[in-house]
């Protein structure tokens, strides 16, 4: 996926109120940022409604960036407050519910995977994660932001970042060499 850099001639035309900036600013972000919502959230629908919460915040905002440069972590950042904030009040409604409701839900049919290919199991896998590794893996693999840049959006140190980071890929590692998938990258070594 391409990663989108904002030109500072841009963001400085929107902080000034233009709004065809503001506007291909949102176009140019919406795509790698709801993708990144998505995997956070684990539910394209949420991703779509904390977007639109990502987008009028940034509006509101957009003033308060002193440094165009850093546009796309800010982004990212307010991003995964919201990300975090939403999935914290899912799981408040959630233990909310009768367990006597839950019974009433019809079970998901499992999935199998279409391919074998570990990529397109990825979401999948992701799934699992913590949303705090999560978060950490899509940043970084995905979306494209340095140890330094993720550290920033998500207000950790960068050694934090990279104890994340391996946690999630030792997790994602055991989960897809679990799977009946061939790989000279599972086995045993000696």
């Amino acid at each position: 996926m391409a990663e989108f850099r904002a030109p500072t001639p841009l963001i400085l035309l929107a902080q000034a109120g233009d709004r065809d900036a503001l506007a291909e600013l949102f176009r140019g972000i919406q795509e790698p940022l709801y993708d990144y919502l998505a995997r956070l959230l684990g539910n394209s629908h949420l991703a779509e409604d904390v977007l639109q919460e990502v987008f009028v915040l940034t509006w509101r905002k957009l003033s308060w960036l002193r440094d165009p440069d850093l546009f796309r972590p800010w982004v990212y950042r307010i991003a995964s407050r919201e990300g975090f904030r939403r999935l914290k009040k899912e799981r408040s409604s959630a233990r909310l519910l009768d367990p006597a409701d839950l019974d009433a839900v019809a079970e998901p049919a499992d999935l199998d995977p279409v391919l074998p290919e570990w990529w397109d199991q990825l979401p999948e896998h992701l799934a699992h994660l913590s949303p705090a590794s999560r978060a950490v893996l899509v940043l970084h693999y995905q979306q494209g932001l340095s140890i330094e840049e993720v550290a920033g959006v998500l207000e950790l140190s960068a050694g934090t970042v990279k104890s994340r980071l391996a946690y999630g890929l030792a997790v994602l590692r055991r989960k897809l060499c679990n799977q009946e998938v061939p790989d000279d990258r599972c086995q045993s070594p000696g």
